[in-house]
């Protein structure tokens, strides 16, 4: 017998069935969460089309993964920490690999002389975000990028609200930090 799916029905429970074979109880999760699972992994590796790739990377391994989930927590947590670990697998596999596309990019924009504003500061937010450690740049995607509560950034990274309250402030003061170096070099 076939299931029919109720719209409403909630994350763990579809999970839960989608481990279990149910087609149309993954497409739905896939449905809900492929968005969310693309602005993190965007967020954490600042490249829209390596986030793509790492995005259907995780969603083609999840039926696999998803006989790991044990329902511990919430769906949406669960799906966030596979996230970040993919997105720290694709930044340790593409770490060389950045850095020189880094040099070539700035290279080729001083070649060819572009300095359109909106193009100026989106580089500029990327080589600041880029500069941050992981657990800033992580914090920042969950935040900034998937608007998420500090409390639920907290939960996914299984740290203290305080230390994302904490990190947040760091990764505002780094950045008019930043900003001042820049004003000063103008």
């Amino acid at each position: 017998m076939r299931h029919t799916l109720d719209m409403n029905e909630d994350d763990g429970q579809l999970a839960a069935e989608a481990s279990n074979g149910n087609r149309a109880a993954f497409r739905t999760l896939l449905d809900r969460h492929y968005d969310r699972v693309f602005r993190v992994v965007l967020g954490i590796l600042g490249s829209a089309a390596e986030a793509e790739d790492v995005t259907q990377e995780i969603w083609a391994a999840m039926p696999a993964r998803l006989r790991n989930w044990r329902g511990d927590s919430r769906f949406t947590t669960w799906l966030h920490t596979v996230t970040l670990n993919a997105s720290r697998d694709a930044l340790r596999r593409s770490a060389t690999r950045a850095r020189l596309l880094a040099g070539f990019t700035e290279i080729d924009e001083l070649r060819r002389g572009e300095d359109a504003d909106g193009e100026a500061r989106l580089y500029w937010l990327r080589t600041a975000l880029a500069a941050l450690s992981d657990e800033l740049r992580e914090t920042a995607a969950l935040v900034l990028g998937d608007d998420l509560t500090h409390a639920q950034a907290a939960e996914i990274l299984d740290i203290a609200e305080g230390t994302v309250s904490w990190r947040m402030g760091e990764i505002r003061r780094r950045l008019r930090v930043m900003t001042q170096g820049e004003e000063a070099l103008a």
